[in-house]
């Protein structure tokens, strides 16, 4: 079987899922699971990875691969939603989102700046999953009590994680600078007026997405409040009515710096991410309710249907991740999507070979301007491609055929590394935008659509900015 059919046969797979997730026919996880073993199953059946048997060991190393990489992630899924449901039982969420309703008070537009900002300095690390653990059980009460769509809390966060996720440490800058050979801080000094420019745009977005929550009636007084908010207040009575046992108002100081704690842990980045809320779990089971296992069960089987859902998305993610970007090495071993250069013995993945269909396909005559071209497409093709597999997969790629036409690696880099930063966490090949979705209970399909054409302007505005400064060629 060709490189080009497996490439074709990856993005009918693609599509299918998306297709399949837009229609609402099922579960992510299901989808996620469903189409990559069939897309394995074909590759089995052809030969691709020689015999039969050989083909169903390559399979299931594949898949196992994919298993290693998600799994730290699942744990923090886990342990995270049990963390800051705790923390919302005790009542410290209730608390601040009064402080903070006094400080916006009816002020829509106030709310989507100030969570544009708490995503750009919760990012100040890189990392995606710590960001929405961070923003979005911080904001999400606030845009529930104000009638604000979470679907546009995320759009806030991405794209100003987006803009972030430029800085040297991050993972992006940090893959493409190894490919280009230099160091991460050079690139950065390239990339820093845009991502400047970035940051300004994150905040304009978010004053625009305050106006448009307030056309729609939100806000303490708006029509959208008058209408929705006395169903919403008899919930919410209820609730409260049947867990306020659960409060623990006078522990509020003590909870608020065990999450400082927690997020400090995060960002000091010493201990797997999954680590800290492991510990914060525990000691705020103990601290808040007591050595009594009765009652730390009921708190946790409070909380256990959202983590376990969330969990066995990510779970079907790494059936995708497996079959879609691992490569085969002629030992029979799993080869990661980190690496460069495969040898040629060696079975590249589905995604390396569907990359190879997006390079052969761009018309000769757009190869002067390569930059532009992958600069503009890089956000659809955020979607079929993982991160490592877009870098050091793609990538290298485009670098040869921009060579073939005279155009310099580090103008073709940057294209690359700008607008798809742009879509990072807005694709269902990124674990951290899973977990996202999770804490703000959204559809992924319903996030992509929410976010998807605002993510590509922001990117291509971002492109267009580097032309104009004389970063990119045109």
């Amino acid at each position: 079987m060709s490189s080009t059919v497996v490439g074709i046969l990856g993005l009918i797979t693609i599509v299918a899922i998306v297709v399949t997730l837009f229609q609402s026919r099922t579960q992510p996880a299901i989808a996620f699971i469903v189409w990559p073993a069939i897309l394995g199953l074909v590759l089995v059946l052809f030969g691709r990875y020689g015999t039969i048997s050989e083909g169903f060991d390559a399979m299931a190393a594949m898949i196992k691969s994919g298993f290693n990489s998600t799994a730290p992630t699942a744990a923090l899924f886990v342990f995270s939603v049990l963390y800051f449901g705790i923390m919302t039982d005790a009542g410290m969420f209730d608390v601040i989102i009064g402080k903070l309703m006094k400080l916006v008070g009816d002020n829509v537009i106030g709310v989507c700046v100030m969570t544009a900002v708490i995503a750009l300095i919760g990012h100040l690390d890189g990392g995606g999953a710590s960001t929405f653990c961070i923003v979005v059980p911080a904001m999400l009460p606030v845009f529930k009590k104000m009638h604000m769509r979470k679907t546009t809390l995320l759009r806030i966060a991405v794209l100003a994680m987006g803009v972030l996720n430029l800085m040297p440490w991050a993972g992006p800058t940090m893959r493409a600078a190894s490919v280009l050979g230099m160091e991460a801080g050079a690139l950065w000094n390239t990339l820093l007026p845009i991502q400047i420019f970035g940051i300004i745009l994150a905040l304009a977005h978010a004053v625009l997405a305050g106006i448009q929550e307030k056309k729609r009636g939100a806000g303490l007084a708006g029509k959208l409040a008058r209408e929705e908010g006395e169903v919403a207040l008899e919930d919410g009575q209820q609730v409260a009515a049947s867990d306020n046992d659960l409060a623990r108002p006078k522990l509020f100081v003590f909870n608020i710096i065990l999450t400082l704690a927690v997020i400090a842990m995060l960002i000091w980045d010493v201990f797997p991410s999954y680590v800290p809320f492991m510990l914060g779990v525990a000691i705020a089971l103990f601290v808040n309710y007591g050595f009594t296992a009765k009652m730390h069960k009921k708190i946790i089987n409070l909380h256990a249907g959202p983590a376990l859902m969330m969990c066995s998305t990510l779970m079907g993610a790494a059936v995708l991740m497996g079959v879609l970007t691992s490569s085969m090495g002629a030992d029979g071993k799993v080869i990661s999507a980190k690496t460069l250069e495969l040898a040629e013995t060696d079975i590249p993945s589905v995604v390396r070979c569907l990359a190879g269909i997006v390079a052969n396909i761009l018309p000769k005559f757009l190869g002067q301007n390569l930059p532009l071209v992958i600069g503009i497409l890089s956000v659809p093709l955020a979607l079929a491609f993982d991160t490592d597999s877009y870098f050091y997969g793609m990538l290298p790629v485009m670098i040869a055929i921009g060579q073939a036409f005279g155009v310099e690696a580090l103008p073709i880099a940057v294209a690359m590394v700008v607008c798809r930063n742009c879509a990072t966490f807005i694709s269902p090949m990124v674990p951290a935008t899973l977990l996202g979705t999770g804490l703000a209970d959204v559809d992924i399909k319903d996030h992509i659509k929410a976010s998807f054409m605002y993510v590509w302007i922001f990117s291509i505005l971002c492109m267009i900015f580097a032309v104009i400064v004389g970063i990119l060629p045109l």
